[in-house]
């Protein structure tokens, strides 16, 4: 049963946002299009939100032990509700990437405080089941998001679908405004310099940071190389991109619906359960890709790797969560998010730079091996951050 106060504060805002990035997924890069941009200046634009995320996670991890969790999670979706809002106003690529940037921004700042308010109000025995359906009901998000405004933006146009973007994230600021309470932040921490903080956090908690960071990394690059690979080889075998798409959609579903034995998973019998599973799974899938010549075989391919993927709902929020020191969680979850934001990135130019080099086929195996490294490390070097038996026997 779910908790009324994590559907208010983390649920239903967690829904509301991955909505509005479902909304810009297709619309953002066609205006920029429209306004007669290259291709080039077309994934500039769309790529510096990732920039703004990526170089908006430590400092917003820094913030939010000043500020505390609610106000910097109003002010994560305000910036985002304000830049989406403003989109329609732009009409030179100048601003838009501006306010991409601002929006990517946005976004550090409430993935941050998100994480570590989920992770204040969770119990180690419940969390992974809290993470894996904040996984699950982001994911719903997702696939609603880009059909609804794709069907906005054809109907009434792109500013239409930027507009319904904005106002959902204003929303969520409303929801958190009304439902989140106020936490005290102490005021020693308050005297500290946040760089000095940081560093203490780096000199502590590097093996934590380097190992699990390091599945995270090769764990996020084959997840978010997979969005590349899969539409990539799919037109290389001769498939439209409407039956790419319905691939693509049917492999969500499933992905979907995987968050519930993902959370039991992890609380039952340790994180490692599902982590360690989901990336096997997920390689095994993408090493079989290359072997596959139409659409029922792509189609088993995706639905294997969905499965995967699925299996690993909330696992890298959770093990984050477990690793997170209560003292200066703010500033290690924004390394944490630095990190896997890093890998995120990194995923799709792996598979781009190494088709030009060696060829798709090689690319996706790579990102196989990827994949399998992460499961590796999660497996074997990782240490188990939960161990409910282990608990109970003593």
């Amino acid at each position: 049963m779910l908790r009324r106060d994590i559907l208010l504060t983390a649920y239903i805002p967690g829904f509301l946002i991955a909505v509005v990035q479902g909304i810009l997924t297709p619309t953002l890069p066609l205006y920029v299009q429209s306004l007669g941009a290259s291709f080039a200046a077309v994934g500039f634009a769309v790529a510096a939100a990732s920039i703004g995320t990526l170089l908006g996670d430590v400092p917003a991890g820094m913030l939010l032990a000043h500020v505390g969790q609610r106000r910097s999670l109003l002010l994560g979706t305000s910036l985002l509700a304000a830049a989406t809002l403003a989109l329609p106003l732009a009409n030179t690529l100048a601003l838009l990437v501006l306010l991409s940037f601002v929006s990517g921004m946005g976004m550090a700042v409430w993935g941050v405080s998100r994480h570590a308010y989920m992770t204040r109000i969770s119990q180690t025995g419940d969390r992974g089941r809290t993470m894996a359906i904040f996984g699950g009901i982001g994911r719903l998000g997702l696939v609603i998001g880009p059909a609804l405004g794709g069907t906005v933006a054809v109907t009434w146009g792109a500013h239409m679908a930027f507009l319904l973007a904005g106002i959902l994230a204003a929303l969520t600021a409303v929801v958190l405004a009304l439902f989140t309470p106020n936490e005290i932040v102490d005021p020693a921490l308050l005297l500290q310099h946040p760089l000095r903080k940081m560093w203490l956090v780096l000199r502590e908690h590097h093996t934590n940071l380097g190992v699990a960071g390091s599945a995270q990394i090769c764990g996020q690059m084959i997840r978010t190389g997979r969005q590349l690979a899969v539409p990539l080889y799919g037109a290389h075998i001769g498939l439209a991109v409407d039956a790419i798409g319905y691939i693509i959609s049917i492999s969500s579903i499933l992905e979907m619906v995987m968050f519930i034995p993902a959370g039991l998973l992890m609380d039952r019998f340790g994180r490692r359960f599902a982590s360690v599973p989901c990336f096997i799974i997920l390689s095994l899938g993408m090493a079989l890709m290359p072997f596959t010549s139409d659409l029922t075989g792509l189609l088993i391919a995706c639905l294997i790797m969905g499965l995967g993927n699925g299996l690993g709902s909330g696992t890298m929020l959770t093990l984050g969560a477990d690793l997170a020191p209560r003292a200066h969680m703010g500033e290690f979850l924004g390394i944490w998010s630095l990190i896997g934001d890093t890998g995120a990135g990194a995923g799709p130019l792996v598979v781009g730079s190494l088709a030009d080099l060696v060829g798709l086929a090689t690319s996706t195996f790579v990102l196989a091996g990827v994949g399998f490294l992460a499961a590796a490390l999660l497996g074997v070097v990782v240490p188990e951050t939960h161990r409910p038996r282990a608990q109970k026997a003593t």
